[in-house]
């Protein structure tokens, strides 16, 4: 693997303002002590380097090594994670009545969860670090991905969850030599007995969307859709923007990272636009559609009640500020739509397109076509869906 020099010039406080140096151990704001940090790059001398396109060969998500954190080659774990398939959806075009529609396909990731990006970077880091346990909350898929990347980085692995995660999902975190533990309670009970335990233990706890790792591994969903989409729709250019981009939301980690890299394009002069950003969640845990349809600075929280727990982030925090500040900026939506909308979905996308999606990302699809339907989404706008997970161990809920 390709090792450069870094653009990385500093880290900004998402709460505060206030800038400092990279250090891969920094998880707090040196001036007020939040954990909402962000990366920020040299993207005049980036835009100079991808111009005319990346020159390296490499296929995972490190490709776009410019622009994450700076980790030497022999600190980087990866399985091949990224570079997932852009796949014209063609009949679900005609079940929906629109002109383009693309799914991202992240089920083709090496624990079929966009989460893998997540982990692929978030465990390069510790390993740089030297750190040899570390401690995650997770709904399921999350810790998935992260207990198969510390597993091969010889990290431990702590995973909170719920009793409400599915059972095949707990196994599979298992298998790879995680320690498991149930919490009673919800998600966000499990993230605060996940800090508890990880400050008790000195042991290191991932900050999820709060981290630089976890948005900067999503900014690589944006960046692959712009390279795929300007083969697909225009070979004279290296990049280009889609109109929209649709995905389910809990804590909001993706959307947070492709807004981003977007944005990135954009002021490197690479895209010519901003793709509106199209948040769905689930009814029973919606804190950011009900939020924002009050016209709400900062979020409320609520109680999850929907049986999809993937998606059960009832306090996403500063999350839902920046995801508004972005829609507000950038045109957008942040709708929700019922379980059982959701679960009707699955069928009809194995159907009608062959996608095998689990409740999560049927979730989006189900967004999707409520605002197709709706004409938020007008007929000639091109739209990129993101599509995670696979059916079969939620098979007793939709049968």
């Amino acid at each position: 693997m390709l090792t450069k020099k870094t653009y990385l010039t500093h880290v900004r406080c998402l709460e505060c303002g206030h800038s400092m140096s990279y250090q891969p151990e920094l998880e707090h704001c040196s001036q007020c002590d939040s954990p909402w940090l962000d990366a920020q790059y040299d993207y005049a001398q980036v835009s100079q380097t991808w111009k005319n396109g990346i020159s390296n060969n490499i296929t995972s998500l490190w490709r776009y090594m410019d622009l994450l954190p700076p980790i030497p080659a022999e600190f980087i774990v990866s399985m091949g994670e990224g570079n997932t398939p852009l796949i014209r959806a063609n009949k679900l075009e005609s079940l929906f009545g629109h002109s383009c529609i693309y799914i991202k396909d992240e089920r083709q990731m090496p624990t079929n969860s966009f989460k893998d990006r997540q982990a692929s970077v978030a465990i390069s880091v510790l390993n740089q670090q030297g750190i040899q346990e570390c401690v995650l909350a997770s709904a399921g898929n999350a810790a998935i991905s992260y207990s198969a990347y510390t597993a091969w980085a010889d990290i431990k692995l702590w995973a909170f969850a719920t009793p409400l995660v599915l059972s095949k999902k707990v196994r599979e975190i298992a298998i790879y030599g995680a320690e498991v533990i149930t919490v009673s309670g919800t998600y966000d009970e499990s993230k605060k007995a996940a800090s508890d335990f990880a400050k008790e233990q000195a042991i290191h706890c991932d900050k999820g969307a709060k981290a630089i790792a976890g948005k900067e591994s999503m900014k690589t969903i944006a960046f692959e859709i712009a390279e795929q989409l300007a083969y697909t729709q225009d070979k004279y250019k290296y990049w280009h923007a889609p109109d929209w981009y649709i995905q389910a939301v809990s804590g909001g980690i993706g959307p947070l990272g492709v807004s981003k890299g977007f944005e990135e394009l954009h002021a490197m002069g690479l895209i010519d636009r901003i793709p509106k950003i199209g948040i769905i969640q689930v009814e029973g845990c919606a804190p950011m559609v009900k939020s924002m349809a009050n016209n709400q600075e900062k979020v409320t929280p609520v109680i999850p009640t929907s049986r999809i727990v993937i998606l059960s982030t009832g306090k996403p925090g500063l999350a839902y500020q920046i995801l508004r500040n972005a829609q507000l900026k950038n045109g957008g939506a942040m709708i929700s739509v019922s379980d059982e909308e959701a679960f009707a979905m699955i069928p009809r996308l194995a159907q009608v397109q062959g996608i095998s999606a689990e409740p999560a990302a049927a979730v989006a699809f189900a967004g999707l076509e409520k605002l197709i339907h709706a004409k938020t989404i007008l007929p000639n706008e091109t739209v990129i869906v993101n599509c995670s997970g696979h059916t079969l161990p939620i098979e007793k809920y939709i049968t």
